[in-house]
């Protein structure tokens, strides 16, 4: 089992910057695939990035790509969103979560914990 916090989150203008990081519990971060979502007022939960366990391949979806980097340090149990160019649109809670089975998806569903989420608020 993992537990995840979350944090960085914060209120930012348009074209600025904010990294967010998940602190991970646990001795076995290194063999979870994480990933990033986040979810607007009214909206569904939304795919952003993801990150393989140790081979660093890592996905970004298309409205961030680009933008955002996701990337990890298994050393300190730790992944990272770096959020560059933010836009009013990506005002959201953003969420990190981590996969057990070792699959790399843009799910939410096939997650298998989740941190409480972190604010991100992008003024124009």
């Amino acid at each position: 089992q993992v537990q995840l916090v979350e944090s960085g989150g914060g209120l930012v203008q348009a074209g600025g910057s904010l990294r967010l990081s998940c602190a991970a519990s646990g001795r076995t971060f290194s063999s979870y695939v994480m990933g990033w979502f986040r979810q607007a007022p009214g909206k569904e939960r939304q795919f952003v990035a993801t990150i393989s366990m140790s081979d660093y391949r890592k996905y970004h979806a298309d409205s961030v790509k680009g933008r955002f980097t996701i990337s990890r340090d298994n050393a300190k149990n730790t992944v990272y969103l770096q959020m560059n160019s933010l836009k009013p649109e990506d005002t959201a809670v953003y969420y990190c979560a981590a996969e057990s089975s070792g699959r790399i998806t843009t799910t939410p569903g096939e997650y298998d914990y989740w941190g409480q989420g972190t604010q991100v608020t992008v003024s124009s």
